[in-house]
């Protein structure tokens, strides 16, 4: 089999040589739409991360029998010009569920410890020079006897509550579906949410129900002190609003996704004054070295059993 790996390089240093097993492999880093179409005509198998493929593409790759995406979600893929030409598509689900429960707790830590502004504190000689042994200017909070709600309980988000509870936390959540009935954690409606935690989590899909979900509206109902994480796409919190926002209202905010990555050079939110309010990465909540091993591992077990029939 022919085997092609499109954007390998959102795999890091991770070990690709299992592929091998099944035949010749093309390992290339990135791949922009315009390489797409001459790297994958001769494939039997492709590997793609991000990269989309087209129906046009799909019927020029006379040998094409297996798209295995690295993730989760397959919006980058045609699933139905895939369907109609007998092409099978694969995804991975679950691999990165502790990864990203470890990174909202990373990013909400950082936020409400005020650790930017203390590590700077110490580290440019304020502490050395300080006439008492600590340093109280940025109050914390605890996450016991608070209040966690939770936008997308699904299995990361069941996760998150579940270490959230632990911490002493009073969790609720909203069903951005509107089906999800969980008997562990009361349901609400969205504004009683905003309203009324102190900690907000986002894990749910980009999808009709969540796009532009947290608009202007939304973010001026949080209340005073809050903090908002969002875990899960780009696209569901305004950005533009929240660039506004953030600077006149007392809430902090942690984004590891922006509705178009990688984020643009003269992004909104890069030109926010209050940035001890502002926590972002550049989604890696879901790249722990376990997570992206375990990944490619359920790809290669993807095409194993596309083999095996």
């Amino acid at each position: 089999m022919k085997i092609v790996l499109l954007d390998a390089s959102t795999f890091g240093e991770t070990d690709l040589s299992a592929f091998e097993q099944f035949g010749s492999v093309k390992v290339f880093q990135t791949t922009s739409s315009d390489e797409t179409l001459e790297r994958i005509k001769d494939a039997d198998v492709i590997v793609t991360n991000k990269v989309v493929i087209t129906e046009a593409m799909m019927l020029t790759c006379k040998n094409l029998k297996l798209i295995c995406v690295a993730a989760t979600g397959m919006n980058n893929v045609d699933l139905a010009a895939a369907s109609s030409q007998n092409i099978e598509v694969k995804n991975v689900a679950g691999y990165s569920t502790q990864s990203v429960i470890q990174h909202t707790f990373s990013m909400l830590f950082y936020l409400i410890g005020s650790s930017r502004y203390y590590d700077a504190y110490v580290k440019e000689g304020s502490w050395a020079a300080s006439p008492i042994f600590t340093h109280i200017e940025r109050p914390f909070f605890e996450i016991k006897g608070k209040k966690w709600g939770i936008i997308g309980l699904g299995e990361i988000g069941r996760g998150v509550a579940s270490v959230a509870s632990a911490f002493g936390a009073e969790v609720c959540y909203y069903s951005t579906s509107y089906k999800n009935n969980n008997e562990t954690y009361p349901k609400v409606g969205l504004s009683t949410l905003l309203e009324t935690c102190d900690i907000i989590s986002i894990h749910a899909p980009l999808n009709a129900n969540t796009k532009g979900l947290i608009s202007q509206s939304e973010l001026l109902q949080l209340k005073e002190g809050a903090v908002l994480l969002n875990l899960g796409r780009g696209g569901i919190v305004d950005e533009a609003a929240l660039s506004r926002i953030i600077d006149v209202k007392d809430i902090k905010v942690g984004l590891d996704v922006l509705e178009v990555e990688p984020m643009k050079a003269n992004h909104p939110l890069l030109h926010v004054k209050n940035q001890e309010a502002l926590y972002m990465t550049p989604h890696i909540a879901w790249t722990s070295i376990e997570a992206r091993d375990l990944l490619i591992a359920k790809i290669v077990q993807n095409i194993q059993t596309f083999i095996d029939g």
